[in-house]
């Protein structure tokens, strides 16, 4: 019997309504939405379920309400006595994957993500930062092109690693404007720009690194009572404070999900349930490797549908 890993998404994957049905139908992912709203001081769950998108699309409240909804998420599966042997989350789903594996509490991993939020977004002024998907580049190659274009003074650099052949970058917009320029360079077919307010996972974000360390420090983190993959290391953590530091990293590190996923494969894992708004991450695990099972729990529907499998 093979193995069973949680995976958990990040920024990009919400939309208005998301976690409804589950907020509708299930106390306890009711609780969460309503623990969100008391944690936050605002009632967050009316903009993810009514909008509007451009509030909802806000970093500082794209993190807090993609987490609420993916645990509301997860409180569902854990219902049905649903254990996983492995968790893990992309970026922001980082976070999501934590909730679950028992290290941080939800509510302050609502507060800290809502502040995490706030400090990417003050970390670099609007329009100076820039992220693309560059898509059919090799990742030395990519990189070697990022570190030239950044000698050049425009500050580019590799920021999520997704699967074979995409690559996003993110740097200064000059930095990541040049890539795509030269993106064949790297054996690249061309660059997507994407629709974000900051320069995520590069060394721009230093600043909102440091202040979340602040707000990190005086958190209880507990022992991961099930095996989280670190985004910055695609390795579990080892412990409570080393998933500290590593969450301050992250922020400024590259998101190594093509690793991690290949990392659990090595380890016995077949089957990746993907909890949370969208399927973003079980596309990556299909592009990584065909062979294993997915199964994609982002509404009570496919709830009941992955438990009929």
């Amino acid at each position: 019997m093979g193995k069973v890993a949680f995976v958990f998404p990040g920024q990009g994957a919400q939309s208005v309504g998301m976690g409804k049905d589950f907020y509708d139908a299930v106390p306890a992912s009711r609780r969460i939405f309503e623990s969100a709203d008391e944690v936050l001081g605002f009632p967050m769950t009316n903009m993810i379920f009514e909008g509007p998108d451009s509030e909802l699309k806000k970093t500082f409240n794209t993190q807090p309400a993609l987490l609420t909804a993916s645990v509301a998420a997860f409180e569902a599966v854990r219902e049905q006595g649903v254990t996983p042997d492995f968790v893990a989350g992309h970026s922001l789903g980082e976070y999501s994957a934590l909730v679950a594996s028992g290290v941080l509490s939800f509510e302050d991993a609502v507060g800290t993500v809502r502040a995490r939020g706030e400090f990417m977004e003050q970390a670099v002024p609007g329009g100076q930062g820039a992220m693309a998907a560059v898509l059919g580049a090799e990742r030395e190659a990519l990189a070697e092109l990022c570190r030239s274009i950044t000698a050049e003074g425009h500050l580019v650099e590799l920021a999520n690693l997704n699967c074979p052949g995409q690559i996003v970058v993110s740097g200064s917009k000059e930095g990541v404007a040049l890539v795509g320029e030269r993106v064949k360079e790297a054996g690249g077919k061309r660059a997507i720009p994407l629709e974000v307010s900051g320069p995520f996972h590069s060394s721009l974000m230093k600043s909102a690194a440091e202040k979340l360390g602040g707000k990190l420090q005086p958190l209880h983190f507990d022992e991961p009572a099930i095996p989280v993959i670190a985004n910055v290391t695609a390795r579990p953590a080892a412990s409570a404070e080393e998933i500290r530091g590593l969450l301050v990293e992250q922020v400024y590190s590259p998101v190594l999900w093509e690793d991690t996923v290949t990392y659990l494969i090595s380890q016995g894992v077949d089957t990746f349930v993907e909890i949370g708004p969208g399927n973003v991450l079980t596309g990556l695990i299909k592009k990584t490797d065909k062979s294993v099972k997915l199964i994609n729990v982002s509404s009570l529907e496919t709830l009941k549908a992955s438990l009929e499998q």
